[in-house]
């Protein structure tokens, strides 16, 4: 029996496979259900939140009048109040105070709402803000009414007497860091949260 060459001897047989199948392509793909915004269930979660953030401009306002500082005056001759030197700066101070309370405030609301985890979304984000722009509208008129009883007008004054005139808001602007901050910060955790539903389901 003749021999065979050695490359011939060294070659295994292929391995054994199975029938192949042709394969078709889908022709609908199958895609998730792109979330849609809520609005009908998250009305009445919304008013909840424009009120009680509403509510929290009365602690705004009661803070800002017991940190705002008051405005020394004179009495002149002729009856009138003068500011003494440098004390025409706490109007400045009055109204950078005021502001910084609302944007700490805007922070607090932002992350306080973003925790309702069942209702996130744009409905829950407007409520937070325009109960915000309420409570900031809020503290500013609790605010001057109770710094006002804190420092009220002498009966009667005297010339050359010093009297302390009470903290006054002369812009309505600083109203605006409230609801600002709100939607800022809500906005920036929407945005780190990388969900199409920014996690309502796992509520």
């Amino acid at each position: 029996m003749a021999e065979q060459p050695v490359e011939a001897q060294r070659e295994e047989p292929a391995p054994h496979r199975g029938p192949e199948y042709p394969i078709f392509p889908t022709p609908y793909p199958w895609r998730p259900p792109a979330p849609r915004v809520v609005v009908k269930a998250d009305l009445l979660p919304a008013i909840s939140v424009i009120s009680s953030v509403s509510l929290l401009g009365l602690g705004v306002g009661w803070l800002w009048s017991l940190l705002a500082p008051p405005q020394r005056k004179v009495i002149t001759q002729d009856g009138t109040a003068a500011s003494l030197t440098d004390e025409s700066y706490h109007r400045f101070d009055d109204l950078v105070i005021f502001t910084f309370l609302c944007l700490a405030a805007g922070l607090v609301t932002g992350l306080a709402v973003w925790y309702l985890r069942e209702r996130r979304g744009p409905v829950i984000m407007a409520a937070a803000v325009v109960g915000s722009a309420v409570g900031g509208w809020l503290a500013m008129l609790v605010g001057k009414a109770w710094a006002e009883g804190r420092w009220p007008v002498p009966s009667s004054v005297r010339t050359l007497d010093v009297v302390p005139s009470a903290p006054v808001l002369e812009s309505p602007w600083g109203i605006m860091a409230w609801p600002l901050m709100t939607a800022l910060a809500y906005g920036i955790l929407a945005a780190m949260n990388g969900m199409d539903d920014l996690g309502r389901r796992l509520g």
